[in-house]
C-alpha cells in the first residue's frame, strides 16, 4: 500500500499532498483501484488512459504483448524478400505493412503497443463496449499515433467484420468463477463483462478460435491471454478448427498464453 500511495502522489499529485490527495488515499484504502485513481497506467512504451474504467492492463499481458511484437518484427519480409523464420517455427513472409488486430481491445492497450513499436502497421480494434471506444481514440491520441493506420470496430468479437489479418492478438474474459480466487478490488472495480468467461471460462475463447480462421491470412497468428486449467481445452480447439497450438509461460511461471497459427 505505502508503494501505491507513492506512485500516487507522484504520478497524479507531482508530490504535493493536497486535500484531494488524501481523498484519494481514502479512496485507494477502501479498495479503489490505483489505476483508475490516476488515470492512466504505463504500458510497454506507452501510457494507456482509462477514462471509461475498461479493464486494467497486467504486467501479464505487457509481457506477451512484447514478445508478440518481436514475432511480428521477425515475421516481416527481409530486404531482400526471404522470410525471417518465426517462433511458431515457420517460415511466413507477412508484408512490410502487417495488419494486426487488438481484438475485446478495452482500452486498447496491446493495439496501442504495437502501432508504437511497429509504425508501419496497420492495427485495428474491435470492441463491444461502446463506452471504450473514446478511451480507444485517446490512447491512440495521446501516444502519437497516426489514426488514419487504424480503424476501431464496435462489435461482439469479428461481427460485421469483413477485414483478414497477420495476427490477431486479445485478452478475452477468461476467467472461470468456479476457480474464486479474483481478488475482492477487481470484483468491486472492473468490468464484469471483461472477466469473466461464462461456462470454464471458455464461452468467449470457443467463440474467437472457432471464427478467427475466416479473419487470418494463411498461416496467421492468433495469440490469446487464457487461464493454466484452460491450455488442454484451448489445445483442442485449435487442432479442431486448423491451428497448431503452443501455450506458453508468463513471467511468472504461469501458462497464461497461447500461439495459434492457422495452417
Amino acid at each position: 500500500m505505502d508503494q501505491e500511495i507513492e506512485w500516487l502522489l507522484m504520478e497524479k499529485y507531482k508530490g504535493e499532498k493536497n486535500d484531494a490527495f488524501f481523498a484519494d488515499c481514502k479512496r485507494l484504502a477502501l479498495g479503489e483501484s490505483l489505476g483508475y485513481l490516476i488515470g492512466f497506467v504505463p504500458f510497454l512504451d506507452c501510457q494507456i488512459w482509462l477514462d471509461s474504467h475498461p479493464l486494467i492492463p497486467r504486467p501479464e499481458t505487457e509481457y506477451w504483448t512484447e514478445l508478440a511484437i518481436n514475432e511480428i518484427k521477425q515475421s516481416l519480409k527481409t530486404p531482400e524478400g526471404s522470410p525471417r523464420e518465426t517462433t511458431a517455427e515457420i517460415k511466413r513472409a507477412v508484408p512490410s505493412d502487417p495488419h494486426v488486430l487488438d481484438l475485446c481491445a478495452g482500452s486498447g492497450c496491446i493495439g496501442v503497443a504495437v502501432a508504437k513499436a511497429i509504425p508501419e502497421a496497420i492495427v485495428d480494434f474491435c470492441e463491444i463496449d461502446l463506452s471504450h471506444m473514446p478511451t480507444i481514440e485517446k490512447n491512440l491520441s495521446r501516444n502519437s499515433l497516426a489514426r488514419e493506420r487504424s480503424t476501431i470496430y464496435h462489435a461482439n468479437l469479428f461481427a460485421g467484420l469483413q477485414n483478414t489479418y497477420d495476427f490477431i492478438l486479445t485478452n478475452p474474459p477468461y476467467i472461470d468463477a468456479a476457480l474464486n480466487r479474483t481478488d475482492e478490488s477487481v470484483l468491486k472495480n472492473e468490468p464484469y463483462i471483461a472477466l469473466f468467461g461464462g461456462e470454464d471460462g471458455l464461452e468467449v475463447i470457443k467463440a474467437i478460435i472457432k471464427q478467427a480462421p475466416s479473419h487470418l491470412h494463411p498461416h496467421g497468428q492468433l495469440w490469446i491471454e487464457h487461464e493454466p486449467e484452460q491450455v488442454e481445452k484451448i489445445t483442442l480447439l485449435a487442432e479442431e478448427h486448423g491451428f497448431s497450438c503452443i501455450a506458453h509461460t508468463d513471467q511468472y511461471g504461469v501458462y497464461r498464453f497461447s500461439t495459434l497459427v492457422l495452417q
